[in-house]
């Protein structure tokens, strides 16, 4: 194993500091916790604090989203390990402003336990909280750590649009519903050409050969659904697409947003490539993304492979909070 890191069992506590320190006049750390913040505290008065978080080994996500029209505070849990109550409570007392809080929680069995005792804690103090489960993985129905679909690089989607919501002045009652309308037009699916190597481990989650790839397989190095020797960029994009394409039912009347995400380890050089392919393959559809981003979101370490996530906007209010600008680290 071969890692930028001092000793394994520090890197959470290491990279929160470096990053806090690298970037103050976005983000600042929660006293006593692994968890961020907005450093413009006072531009959320009167507003819903927006907080996502999970384990570590994801980033950016969560904590470079956070910042202005985006998330409120992110949560960090050891890497690939759900951030305990505590931590997530702490995390709802400094952003609540009045309004109230709403949660982001990807579908892991440790995150949703852990941030709903977080919830109840906060609703003894008076403070309101709601939620929403993300559940975009279409790759397989159960996984190691869930019960239903995994929670992927869709939730940077919710993450968008609940925090345009909650900068504009909506209140808890309306952003719940934004997420629970908006969530089950979200769709994603990845491909693997390597797993991820946890520091505290030392060695990849799973092993696979030189010339085969994995499809479906989960940001924790969950299985997928099936290998095979390694595809063109081309039949990647067709296989990804196909899956999304029976899920949403693609349909030149609609519009659609589309997320490219790097796993940790693929270079631009690839996504781009991978971009060009699947607008490709779209166009023949008939069909033109009304927005689009490619980059790394939601990593796994140092995996190497590609995710892909089509959103149906189905309503134009969608459209425009994913437009609408922000101040965070990574968007």
């Amino acid at each position: 194993m071969k890692k930028i890191i001092n000793n394994p069992g520090d890197v959470v506590p290491e990279m929160i500091d470096g990053l806090v320190r690298s970037y103050p006049q976005i983000v600042a750390r929660i006293p006593e916790t692994q968890a961020v913040m907005r450093s413009d505290k006072e531009s959320m008065i009167g507003k819903v604090g927006i907080i996502s978080g999970g384990g570590s080994g994801h980033e950016p996500s969560h904590p470079g989203f956070v910042g202005k029209g985006m998330l409120s505070a992110a949560v960090a849990g050891q890497v690939f390990t759900s951030p305990t109550p505590d931590q997530i409570y702490e995390a709802i007392k400094a952003v609540d402003a009045g309004k109230g809080v709403f949660l982001v929680i990807k579908n892991y069995s440790g995150d949703v336990m852990n941030f709903d005792m977080a919830k109840d804690m906060a609703e003894l103090d008076d403070i309101r909280v709601k939620s929403i489960v993300v559940d975009d993985d279409i790759a397989v129905e159960n996984s190691l750590y869930t019960q239903g679909k995994r929670g992927v690089a869709g939730t940077v989607l919710i993450h968008k649009l609940v925090g345009a919501a909650a900068d504009q002045g909506a209140s808890l009652d309306e952003i719940e519903q934004l997420a629970k309308e908006a969530l089950p037009n979200i769709s994603t699916i990845a491909v693997a050409l390597s797993a991820a190597t946890v520091p505290e481990v030392g060695k990849p989650g799973f092993e696979l050969p030189d010339d085969e790839i994995e499809y479906g397989v989960g940001i924790h190095s969950e299985p997928g659904y099936r290998r095979e020797k390694i595809k063109t960029s081309k039949e990647l994009v067709k296989e990804l697409l196909s899956k999304i394409d029976k899920k949403l039912k693609l349909d030149v009347t609609h519009k659609y947003a589309v997320l490219v995400n790097g796993m940790g380890a693929t270079p631009l050089m690839e996504q781009y490539i991978f971009s060009h392919d699947l607008l490709n393959q779209l166009k023949v559809k008939d069909i033109e993304p009304k927005f689009m981003k490619v980059g790394n979101y939601m990593t796994s370490i140092d995996m190497a492979g590609i995710s892909l996530t089509i959103f149906d906007l189905k309503k134009e209010k969608w459209l425009e909070y994913l437009n609408y600008p922000v101040e965070t680290i990574a968007w």
